[in-house]
């Protein structure tokens, strides 16, 4: 049903001319109108990875610093540190790894010396347990020094921890700094090679390149003492090694172990391996005869030291017996 037509009967002519143009301009308002153009929605962007790992690596690299005490050397050891840490490592060395330590008499006392260990993973958990290990037949105050390759001791997530715990970058003069100053060193000859052993090569040593700490203790003659470290292989069983992304930088490989990166960060936690650290008997560079810079005696030393640090490991792998019993 139409409806009705309004009644304008009432209306004066001037005013049925304002309606009739009121209209007239709402019709070409209408004909004229144009919806604005919506706008356009943002464009997804993928977040900056590699900026905000460094940023994570940053702020992990600086965690717990702002609680440290100052460093009681130039290489950044914190002693107030290690003493609040010292439980953990007592821990680690007589519960969790069952540390069993062989021929700790035959250390020198009187004197520095250099002890040569076979390398045992990319996470120096040999150099730290070793120190701890010995931090208990000298004074406190010259604790064992262990030197740490540039692939360590420049990433982020480890650099100002490790300094804290007495880890030095391994170069000629931090070891002749750290001798003259009358501290011992613990150095890995193997290098990142060392490092980058499979799980199935892990008691077979590696060609040892010049050492900077051995060069040093030929030079102001220093004892060396060999030392076989076994089970810290097993913390972290090497199956594969990946390359690692650019962000990286300097870390040689990313490693694949049971654990990691399967499990994520909790892949990152050593396993309860046992392990036996043997020493050797210390001799002196007076009995290597090398004079100056005779790279063919150098050679020789080098792989007179590698044989003395295997004969150590294949002994210490005997009396130790299974790894995880």
């Amino acid at each position: 049903m139409a409806s009705a037509s309004p009644d304008l009967s009432h209306l004066e002519p001037a005013d049925l001319e304002s309606l009739r143009q009121a209209l007239e301009d709402l019709r070409m308002e209408i004909r004229t109108f144009r919806p604005e153009k919506l706008p356009t929605p943002p464009r997804f962007e993928p977040p900056d990875w590699p900026a905000l790992f460094e940023r994570l690596r940053g702020y992990v690299g600086h965690l717990g610093m702002d609680e440290r005490s100052l460093p009681d050397d130039d290489f950044g050891l914190d002693l107030q540190f290690l003493a609040r840490l010292e439980p953990m490592l007592d821990f680690l060395q007589t519960h969790y790894w069952r540390v069993r330590v062989e021929g700790l008499e035959q250390i020198p006392l009187s004197a520095p010396c250099v002890f040569v260990a076979n390398r045992s993973g990319l996470i120096p958990y040999d150099g730290l347990m070793l120190a701890h290990v010995l931090s208990g037949v000298g004074d406190a105050e010259s604790r064992v020094r262990f030197l740490v390759s540039d692939s360590v001791a420049n990433q982020p997530f480890l650099q100002g921890w490790l300094a804290r715990v007495g880890a030095v970058r391994a170069c000629r003069e931090n070891a002749e700094r750290l001798l003259d100053s009358g501290f011992s060193i613990i150095t890995f000859p193997e290098g990142d090679g060392g490092a980058s052993k499979s799980f199935r090569d892990r008691y077979t040593l590696v060609r040892f390149s010049r050492d900077a700490a051995v060069l040093t203790a030929l030079e102001r003659q220093v004892p060396l003492v060999p030392v076989g470290l076994v089970g810290a292989e097993e913390t972290h069983p090497l199956l594969a090694r990946v390359p690692p992304p650019q962000s990286l930088g300097g870390l040689p490989f990313l490693p694949v172990t049971p654990t990691f990166p399967l499990f994520g960060a909790l892949g990152a936690l050593p396993l309860p391996a046992r392990w036996v650290i043997r020493f050797g008997q210390a001799w002196s560079s007076g009995e290597l005869e090398v004079e100056g810079d005779d790279e063919v005696a150098l050679m020789r030393v080098h792989a007179e030291i590698r044989e003395r640090v295997q004969a150590l490991v294949r002994a210490a792998v005997k009396t130790r017996g299974p790894a995880w019993r």
